[in-house]
């Protein structure tokens, strides 16, 4: 017989021994605070690709052009307000043929005595120096010797000298003495172009007295009354600037020299200012420019105002 088989014995589970309660300790001093404590620590920058470095340094590049440009445009305004309209090439003033005269100022009037126009001086006498009222050479003149005469002073013949005829000269030379001509003041000078330019002030007592001399012995309505020399055939000259003399204080009578003329032109004017009458004559080889005459009529008549 076969022996049963013995049941296996029950194995007894040992006992877990229960865990004990956990004692709270200090942490150590090692101990690192909590993570969400902690400040997050710096992330380093991406180093730049090519591609970014390309682009600051044509960013860099615009900005140091640009802050060129507007240093440069700042300095070429400022130095354009402190430039002349003519020292710019793009808007200077065509030459026309004007001479370069020094400023026109008047001289000073003795103590006590009118403008020769003011409300009292009813004889619209010059108290000013009459040599002061010759207008002055301009840039690159050459002045006449002929006409400095004594301190300023022309004489008479040196002025007669100028007309043509002998006749002319006697019969002037004795309506001036009539008439009380007191002084002459004349100057005269010779540009680099060949033009003499000559100008004589005449002056009388009143002037009521010099309108009566100008109107009778020099000009006349279409030509002068008088023929200078090499100026035998003359015309009034309608190109004159008329409001030149708006203000109504001098009468300018202008005349240029018919063609043909001979080896140069005559032009001449004759100005009437108050006690004072101006003539003014230019004669260049060739032909007298009219505008540098006309400037120095202009310059003259104001000069005399």
């Amino acid at each position: 017989m076969l022996a049963e088989p013995q049941p296996e014995p029950e194995l007894l589970a040992e006992p877990v021994p229960e865990p004990e309660a956990a004692t709270p300790t200090e942490p150590p001093a090692s101990a690192e605070p909590p993570a969400s404590a902690m400040p997050a620590e710096p992330t380093e920058p991406p180093v730049p690709t090519v591609k970014d470095r390309r682009v600051l340094r044509a960013v860099l590049r615009w900005t140091a052009a640009l802050a060129v440009f507007v240093v440069a445009g700042a300095s070429t305004a400022y130095g354009i307000t402190r430039m002349e309209r003519t020292d710019l090439p793009g808007l200077a003033t065509r030459p026309d043929g004007r001479w370069v005269y020094p400023r026109i100022v008047h001289p000073p009037l003795p103590a006590g005595r009118p403008a020769p126009f003011a409300d009292r001086n009813a004889a619209n006498i010059h108290y000013a120096d009459l040599r002061k009222l010759v207008l002055p050479a301009p840039k690159g003149a050459k002045a006449d010797p002929a006409l400095a005469g004594d301190h300023g002073w022309a004489k008479p013949t040196v002025f007669l000298a100028e007309y043509a005829s002998k006749d002319d000269q006697d019969a002037l030379q004795g309506e001036l003495t009539d008439h009380g001509l007191r002084h002459i003041a004349a100057r005269g000078w010779t540009m680099p172009d060949g033009t003499r330019t000559r100008i004589y002030l005449l002056q009388f007592g009143t002037g009521l007295i010099a309108g009566e001399v100008q109107q009778d012995e020099f000009t006349g309505y279409n030509d002068p009354r008088l023929a200078l020399r090499g100026a035998a055939a003359n015309a009034m000259d309608e190109s004159y600037p008329t409001d030149a003399t708006a203000d109504g204080n001098a009468l300018v009578e202008e005349y240029a020299e018919k063609q043909p003329y001979g080896a140069e032109q005559v032009r001449q004017a004759y100005i009437s200012s108050g006690d004072v009458i101006a003539l003014v004559v230019q004669s260049r080889p060739g032909g007298a420019k009219e505008i540098p005459f006309q400037q120095t009529v202009v310059l003259q008549q104001q000069l005399l105002g």
